[in-house]
């Protein structure tokens, strides 16, 4: 079995990790690492750390639009995906990277295998919300992290190739949490583990216009709590460029940190108070370390830990914010909701099952 396996971003390579081991036991894997996250501190640093195999093939596509990345990508796969002529292309979640493996596969008659099938936070504004559903309407194989997920394709139709994984995110967190607590963390930088926030804001939604970056700097400097933030290039760029990244620099108690790699995050996110964040992939990690999560969105596609009550939807809006931070119990339990930190066997089992 000769897998393609398209990365290119941090979530992405996270979820690589435990997956790329799982697929080299079995069979051969030809890794592809697209250059949506370009900067070393997104890319480079979580290859080193996480042991993931060096690409095979890089596109290379550096920075632009969505359009632009998805343009540039789709045109340098299409040659890669020719020479190496694999039984299937398989891609992660929902990003430019992804939708541009989709189309590409789908063109030119290769098997498609999603890992993160099936989720929805039914706002087709978000552009990740666009990118998982033509994904999965476009997929041979579907890898789905929980059963709410094969519940949302089957009401869209999508039945055949459908498989429940669990999240292989979940594997990466139990093979690196051990690893991740001997990090310098919160007393690297002088704080006190359990009383500060971790932040993490990075969406288009939350930085693209002016009305959204006054909204994020409002939320910034109404936290009232230490709290550290490393930044994304992308949200500083955009900060920096409408004149308002001096103004949180100079806010007491927050700290503008650099991008921080997977195991220093996660040392973060482990001893922090609580996390504020905007990502997908955040709002799992703090379920997985039991850390109460703040989402700074109106919608999220991991319902589970909404409905759980180990997750709170705020918006980007400081009142809110500021009413979940006065209130962070959660629930003494914690369900399997994303499986038993064995997706990544589960995921090679089922493409054996489907690609033979």
């Amino acid at each position: 079995m000769r897998i393609v396996s398209l990365v290119g971003n941090r979530p992405q390579f996270v979820k690589a990790a435990p997956l790329c081991q799982a697929l080299r036991a079995e069979g051969e894997e030809i890794l592809v690492h697209s250059g949506q996250h370009y900067d070393p501190d997104l890319a480079d640093l979580f290859f080193d750390e996480l042991g993931i195999p060096a690409p095979d093939h890089s596109l290379a596509v550096g920075p632009g639009s969505p359009l632009h990345q998805l343009t540039i990508m789709m045109e340098r796969l299409e040659p890669v995906l020719a020479d190496t002529q694999p039984d299937a292309l398989l891609v992660y979640g929902d990003t430019t990277t992804t939708l541009a493996g989709a189309l590409v596969a789908a063109k030119m008659d290769v098997p498609l295998a999603h890992v993160e099938a099936g989720l929805r936070s039914f706002d087709k504004r978000m552009p990740e919300e666009q990118n998982r559903v033509i994904t999965d309407h476009l997929s041979d194989v579907l890898l789905c992290p929980t059963q709410q997920a094969i519940d949302n394709l089957a009401r869209e139709g999508v039945t055949k190739g459908v498989h429940l994984v669990g999240d292989v995110m979940y594997d990466a967190c139990r093979a690196f949490a051990a690893l991740a607590a001997t990090q310098p963390g919160a007393v690297g930088r002088g704080l006190e583990p359990g009383g500060y926030v971790l932040v993490t804001i990075h969406r288009a939604a939350a930085t693209d216009t002016p009305e959204a970056l006054s909204a994020m700097v409002e939320v910034l400097t109404s936290l009232g709590a230490p709290a550290i933030f490393p930044v994304h290039p992308r949200t500083r760029a955009k900060l920096e460029a409408a004149g308002r990244w001096d103004e949180l620099q100079n806010v007491p108690g927050l700290i503008m940190a650099r991008p921080a790699g997977y195991l220093d995050f996660t040392a973060l996110l482990m001893q922090a108070q609580a996390v504020i964040t905007d990502s997908g992939g955040v709002q799992k990690e703090a379920y997985f370390h039991g850390i109460p999560c703040i989402t700074l969105r109106d919608t999220t596609e991991w319902v589970e830990t909404v409905d759980g009550g180990f997750n709170r939807l705020t918006g980007m809006d400081a009142a809110k914010v500021a009413e979940a931070m006065a209130d962070l119990s959660m629930p003494d339990e914690r369900p399997q909701y994303y499986g038993d930190g064995h997706a990544a066997d589960a995921i090679v089992r089922a493409l054996v099952t489907e690609l033979g």
